[in-house]
């Protein structure tokens, strides 16, 4: 596993979302109350960018604004239809105020 950089750690709002272009996948980083959370930048019901969508963050989750499937941000598993399959998560690793996700 390596580690990316994606960017400061103050870039980024409480119930906010960024995509990134990590290799050749697209990844949404979202900051919750509890911290960052990264997953794929791709709804697992329909091909639509999850970075788009509207942020819960007291129940850290994401809503594809696509169909209105939501998501975990802990997990990537569907919180609500359509979507029945989860996300991929990356892990998300803090170092001297930057953020980076492990990728393979």
């Amino acid at each position: 596993m390596s580690q990316l950089r994606l960017c400061s750690s103050d870039e980024l709002e409480v119930g906010s979302v960024r995509r990134f272009e990590v290799g050749d996948q697209a990844v949404a980083l979202v900051r919750c109350g509890d911290g960052f959370h990264a997953v794929i930048d791709n709804c697992s019901h329909e091909d639509y960018p999850l970075s788009e969508g509207e942020v819960e963050p007291e129940l850290c989750e994401i809503e594809c604004l696509r169909h209105g499937s939501t998501f975990s941000l802990v997990d990537g598993e569907p919180q609500s239809l359509p979507a029945t399959q989860p996300v991929k998560v990356f892990t998300v690793v803090l170092k001297d105020g930057d953020v980076f996700v492990e990728v393979p």
